[in-house]
């Protein structure tokens, strides 16, 4: 079994070896019951690398007796699903069940996806699809409506320090025969670095045992230390997908981070979305736009800023640029905050959308030619300059939205001023209209 990986030697016989998603296995939770039955529909089980997906297929296939069959999406195509079909076709005749377990479901396009349908439909096949992307978004509508969607989170660190100990002390699969001893903090750093996946845990864990081994002598024995581990494990590679749910996740939590004005955390959802890969000049064009939709006029200089900083990274790139990015990030998550901006054009767009083409009143449109004129363009029309404070009492909108009012600031930063201001104005213009009517 040598030859063999160690994560693969590892991988659970049955549901009591198995580790983690307690919130799925145990007294009375879903799984469990499924197992109990040995009867399960068709399921698609969602979650992130080494979280077990692929042996609890294996182990709900072997309670129900079925006939287990594996497809990778990335390695098959329609041709092979046909061929498991008809096998599947053969089987029923005997009375045995097909269980088709496709690892990475969601990378089958919609025409091989939709070649599943009729027969987990008429239950020729029960179907089990592993995917670590959000099935509502890769997985049509049509199928995941056949299939029961399960969750399975990222394995905790009392999850992994189990499955730890079991290799290392496991003298038929495990590591056990080496008779190793890990240091506290090098299994602190294993389980760390793993970042919730038991297969990357035992990965690293074997390549450190072999480490160990190289360097063992009669007097310490085979020791995995902290520098060890090191050698033997690359930085962690972040769960991120910048076209997948992952993606999404991440910047609607800096997002709401800076409207919630938290620096702390908007400054490390960004690190994180950085460390993962994901663009700069993305991250820049999400707080330009956070810098109008949450900032607004309650801190005018937040766009300028904003888009300063997008420019100094361009300027700059990688890495020094982004040094930019997180001052912006700081500075818009401890500015006041308004979308009285965002309100406002909201609401003046949805009114464009329903009136349509208004008429522009005739003495705010410009009479550049004498037909204009004769027309009564331009007629009326009181320039704001020979007014005191620059207010001429005239109606801009058309008739339809002549009392319209969408602008409405807050008492927060600079809108307060504006607020100020506006109520200054329409004071001043309710009493020269009182004056007029006497």
């Amino acid at each position: 079994m040598k030859h063999i990986p160690l994560a693969e030697r590892m991988r659970p016989r049955d549901i009591q070896e198995f580790v983690g998603q307690g919130h799925l296995l145990g007294d009375g939770k879903l799984l469990t019951s499924l197992i109990d039955s040995a009867s399960f529909p068709s399921l698609i089980l969602w979650g992130p690398p080494g979280c077990g997906k692929t042996t609890l297929a294996r182990l709900l296939a072997r309670v129900s007796d079925a006939h287990f069959v594996s497809l990778s999406a990335v390695l098959s195509g329609v041709k092979e699903i046909k061929t498991v079909v008809d096998e599947a076709r053969e089987r029923q005749k005997s009375g045995i069940r097909t269980v088709l377990f496709v690892d990475e479901i969601h990378r089958f396009n919609k025409s091989q996806q939709d070649a599943f349908l009729p027969h987990v439909e008429s239950g020729l096949i029960t179907l089990i699809g592993a995917t670590t992307e959000n099935p509502s978004f890769e997985i049509n509508a049509p199928l995941l409506s056949r299939c029961k969607t399960l969750v399975l989170e990222p394995l905790g660190t009392v999850d992994l320090e189990k499955i730890l100990k079991f290799a290392v002390e496991d003298r038929d699969r495990g590591l056990g025969a080496l008779e190793l001893q890990v240091e506290q903090e090098a299994k602190s750093l294993l389980i760390d670095r793993s970042d919730g996946d038991a297969r990357c845990l035992l990965n690293n864990l074997e390549l450190a045992a072999e480490l160990a081994v190289s360097s063992a002598s009669l007097l310490t024995g085979v020791v995995i230390t902290v520098a060890v581990v090191e050698k033997a494990i690359q930085q962690k590679a972040l769960r991120y997908d910048k076209a997948g749910e992952e993606h999404y996740n991440l910047i609607s939590a800096l997002h709401k981070s800076l409207r919630g004005s938290d620096p702390d955390a908007a400054l490390y959802w960004m690190a994180r979305m950085l460390e993962a890969g994901e663009s700069p000049r993305y991250i820049a064009r999400r707080l330009v736009r956070f810098a109008s939709e949450d900032v607004g006029n309650a801190d005018p200089q937040a766009l300028p800023l904003a888009i300063a900083a997008m420019q100094s990274y361009e300027f700059l790139g990688t890495p020094e640029g982004e040094l930019a990015l997180a001052q912006i990030v700081l500075y818009l998550a401890t500015a006041p905050k308004s979308n009285a901006s965002y309100v406002a054009f909201g609401e003046a767009s949805a009114d464009a959308r329903k009136f349509g083409s208004l008429p522009v009143p005739l003495h705010i449109r410009n009479a550049s030619t004498r037909l204009m004129k004769e027309l009564g363009y331009g007629k009326g029309y009181r320039y704001a300059h020979d007014y005191e404070n620059a207010i001429a009492d005239q109606q801009h909108l058309p008739n339809e939205l002549k009392d319209r009012i969408y602008y409405r600031p807050t008492n927060r930063g600079y809108e307060l001023t504006i607020k100020e201001r506006l109520e200054k104005w329409r004071k001043i213009l309710a009493q020269r209209c009182i004056v007029a009517n006497k």
